[in-house]
């Protein structure tokens, strides 16, 4: 667990963001916060520094000991420390701001979308939101070097075959540092946006196309995000902004596709996060040339999950 705090904390870039938003809507002995998911009681510590009246904790890991021994530490006393996840919290008090830094390598993998949407009942009318909206994106990856690291079955000797442990690894998503000159340099497309002071729904779906301008090799798609915390104020794990420490997902085809100048390229996602399924996402490629589907294929991580 303290591996996991380490490694956020040890994040300049995020960190910074998350205490620019906050002195954007601190109003210094006035805002009550509610901070959902709280870990080390970081973002409630730079509220109380900025002058909140009262910081409300919320956690259910064991992290929220640790926090009480750093409140207790730097002299912090304006803190309610509740050891629940905010879910399970009835009557919640009523906050200024509801901030949650929940996001992960895949933005939504630590169901962040349903711990913001259910945290606004802890919201005063009017209050802030933070972060406010997130965008998804997509770039396919024409580079082989991240599809032939995780295929590594074909490279194992002693005369065995492995065809269904390399269909199963192939229908994961994988967190990578992709490089911005492995992507197709055109290829960015936004998948999936979402408003969280709206009503945001667990399974999201999208279709994105391109037409390839000159021959090349797909070996998967590269997903990334943008998370506005307040206007103007945003996080991104895109391959060309400052590194944090997430990294992107990667996400391989079945087979290398090969395409000509002028075929068009089809990616359907698909993704599901809802409490009782965990985090699924499928992705299906369709490559057509003249109108006619050259290939296609499906892809599916719940058929690449190995149970034990």
């Amino acid at each position: 667990m303290i591996e996991f705090q380490r490694k956020i904390m040890g994040d300049p870039v995020r960190n910074k963001a998350l205490a620019e938003a906050l002195k954007h809507v601190i109003v210094p002995g006035k805002s009550i916060v509610a901070d959902i998911g709280s870990g080390t009681g970081f973002l409630s510590f730079l509220a109380s520094k900025l002058g909140a009246k009262h910081c409300y904790l919320y956690e259910y890991s064991g992290a929220l000991e640790l926090s009480k021994k750093i409140a207790k530490e730097n002299g912090i006393k304006n803190c309610t420390f509740i050891k629940k996840h905010s879910m399970h919290v009835k009557n919640p008090v009523q906050a200024d701001v509801v901030i949650s830094e929940t996001l992960g390598n895949f933005a939504l993998e630590e169901h962040m979308l349903e711990t913001l949407m259910d945290a606004k009942r802890f919201l005063k009318p009017g209050g802030a939101l933070i972060p406010s909206s997130l965008r998804q994106f997509v770039c396919p990856v024409i580079a082989p070097r991240l599809w032939k690291e995780i295929n590594v079955w074909k490279d194992i000797p002693f005369d065995l075959r492995w065809t269904a442990a390399e269909e199963m690894t192939l229908q994961n998503m994988y967190v990578k540092t992709v490089r911005p000159e492995e992507l197709l340099s055109y290829g960015t497309q936004e998948w999936d946006r979402m408003d969280f002071q709206k009503k945001e729904k667990s399974i999201r779906e999208a279709t994105v196309r391109w037409t390839v301008a000159g021959d090349t090799a797909v070996y998967g798609f590269a997903l990334f995000w943008e998370c506005e915390l307040l206007p103007g104020i945003t996080l991104s794990t895109s391959p060309t902004k400052p590194a944090t420490h997430w990294g992107q997902i990667f996400l391989p085809v079945g087979n290398p596709l090969k395409f000509q100048q002028s075929d068009e390229m089809q990616l359907t996602l698909r993704s599901d996060t809802r409490l009782k399924t965990g985090v699924i996402l499928r992705w299906g490629i369709r490559q057509t040339r003249g109108g006619r589907t050259v290939a296609e294929q499906s892809l599916d991580m719940g058929k690449g999950l190995l149970h034990l």
